[in-house]
């Protein structure tokens, strides 16, 4: 069995890149998508399809356009969905990308820090499961491969 892993949270990090490494290490394969983790390629991606545009505003309206097809297609793909909310940097995006994922009925893996329980109680209470760490979510889904 392989399971493909959609990989919502904060692009400002290197948190993708330490989960993918450790993963390599399991005896079974996982595939992993996200969203567009170039910032600067996120942002202009709307002007590079649909030329210059005529304010910030459509600018941003034109990215996030391309960026929530990215995000819809590569989800529904994904047999679930691990979300990371850091400590750093605000999270609107995870909580949109996690709240996608459990109305089109995704297992929805919530990595949040203990200190951000309060902020985060509902969606944490409609996730499949909340842990604290990447570390954790992988032993999760590890024990989906456990045999008897």
């Amino acid at each position: 069995m392989e399971l493909t892993i959609y990989l919502a949270g904060e692009i400002h990090s290197d948190w993708r890149k330490q989960l993918k490494e450790k993963a390599k290490e399991l005896p079974y394969t996982l595939h992993f998508t996200g969203p567009m983790e170039n910032h600067e390629r996120s942002d202009q991606i709307g002007e590079e399809i649909l030329g210059e545009q005529p304010s910030p505003v459509f600018k941003d309206d034109a990215a996030s356009a391309f960026n929530n097809l990215r995000t819809q297609v590569l989800m529904q793909k994904a047999d679930l969905v691990i979300a990371l909310f850091g400590e750093q940097y605000k999270q609107w995006n995870t909580a949109m990308d996690a709240s996608a994922a459990l109305t089109a009925g995704k297992p929805l893996i919530l990595i949040r820090p203990e200190k951000l329980h309060h902020a985060l109680k509902e969606l944490s209470r409609k996730a499949t499961v909340t842990v604290e760490t990447p570390d954790q979510a992988l032993k999760a889904v590890s024990y989906i491969f456990e045999e008897e």
